[in-house]
């Protein structure tokens, strides 16, 4: 019967690669009618589709598809807003970019959350860009990785975990807890060294979807941040380091100007110790973070790109939920796939619009992707965040609640730019 399933979805993967002309089947009443993607728009290798599925067999859902072939004339990678503090939307990260295409990526510490931070750009969880790492993971969660591989894209679905450490020039070692977050708090948890529910203040045991603060944190900030790292608690201190890692001033509070292609350290409680004994001014600090598969050995092959998630919807064909098969609730979805053959498959899903979108379940979304085809698929950003963006127009219909279309600004964004 698994067989049966599989060779179907590969059927359907090839009919809809070789027919993803992209146009629009978007008739019902209520949806606002978009021209299609013209052919040969796209560079070579990239198709778009749009197309309608009842998923629970009853309500209507659209679908936007981005399939990109490992061969394809372009290069698969995230971008961010004009800093990593703050909200832009996909459309205006992808124009910024020079982008053909793209979808929302992280989740992120969005201001109308209940733990909110005061930063609506800052991702949760893992999120590198360009090979550099500007946040750590949310340990044991699943992430998508891009790299190139003998000049073809190469995709891979993962749970990924982040070691990171300082290093400075008297050989001392520190524990890195973060990058490019507020010092303390760690939403989403799954963080290291110390972590605790922030409503009953126990241990952390696993990652789950609230709040965990650690009083005794280090965090790094790149320039990719910001201006400015958030204003420190008494006894705070920081690091400001120049390209090279030298330290070249030191304050208290911590609080202040990111240097131009420079960085800071950011400590607070007991890892301040850490700064005052190992930090002077002239030395040089080396900051290293390890990316490491659930087995604790280094994630291999290239990965210039990388995007946690929240839930792994399949791995080698069959669900991965587990006991998130059975969450009732339809949402919008934005989720990543891929194929036998190494194809990218790039989907989001319309929601909140009763009698147009009706939005999919996790256990929808998981089926929806093993029908295109996909053996392993990720669930990322999704709600009011879910934007697919083609050739600088926004394709599907975002909505917060149900009612008026809005783009959200997010944290950051999939896209394809043109080799």
């Amino acid at each position: 019967m698994a067989r049966r399933a599989r060779l179907a979805a590969a059927l359907v993967m090839a009919v809809t690669l070789a027919g993803c002309s992209s146009g629009s089947d978007f008739p019902e009443p209520g949806f606002s009618s978009r021209a299609p993607v013209p052919d040969g728009a796209l560079p070579r290798g990239v198709t778009y589709k749009e197309f309608t599925r009842k998923l629970d067999g009853r309500a209507v859902s659209h679908v936007q598809m981005l399939a990109i072939r490992p061969d394809a004339e372009v290069r698969a990678g995230a971008v961010h807003g004009s800093s990593l503090a703050h909200a832009e939307t996909v459309r205006e990260m992808a124009s910024a970019a020079g982008a053909v295409a793209a979808v929302n990526a992280s989740y992120f510490d969005i201001s109308t959350g209940k733990n909110y931070g005061g930063y609506d750009g800052d991702p949760l969880g893992l999120y590198t860009e360009g090979g550099r790492l500007l946040s750590e993971a949310t340990n044991g969660r699943t992430a998508l990785l891009l790299g190139t591989r003998d000049g073809r894209l190469d995709a891979r679905i993962d749970e990924v975990t982040t070691e990171g450490q300082v290093i400075s020039d008297d050989g001392a070692r520190g524990e890195l807890d973060g990058i490019n977050r507020v010092a303390g708090r760690v939403l989403g948890c799954g963080g290291v060294g110390g972590d605790r529910l922030a409503v009953t203040e126990e241990p952390m045991e696993e990652p789950y979807g609230g709040l965990c603060t650690d009083v005794d944190e280090l965090v790094a900030f790149t320039e990719e941040w910001g201006d400015r790292t958030p204003p420190g608690p008494a006894g705070s201190m920081e690091a400001v380091l120049d390209g090279d890692g030298r330290v070249v001033d030191l304050r208290k509070p911590a609080g202040g100007r990111v240097p131009a292609k420079g960085s800071t350290l950011y400590a607070t409680g007991g890892s301040v110790d850490w700064l005052e004994s190992h930090a002077r001014r002239g030395d040089r600090i080396k900051r290293s973070v390890q990316m490491n598969d659930m087995v604790g050995l280094p994630v291999g092959g290239p990965v210039e790109t990388a995007v946690g998630g929240r839930y792994r919807l399949l791995k080698e064909g069959e669900s991965a939920l587990g006991a998130a098969a059975s969450t009732p609730r339809k949402a919008p979805r934005t989720l990543a796939g891929i194929t036998e053959d190494g194809a990218l498959l790039l989907v989001t899903i319309d929601g909140r619009n009763p009698g147009v979108d009706a939005g999919a379940t996790l256990a929808e979304a998981a089926e929806l992707m093993a029908s295109l085809g996909a053996q392993d698929a990720i669930g990322l950003d999704g709600g009011g965040s879910t934007s697919m963006v083609v050739l600088g127009e926004l394709r599907n219909n975002p909505r917060e609640t149900p009612g008026k279309v809005i783009e959200r600004p997010v944290a950051n964004a999939l896209a394809l730019f043109p080799r």
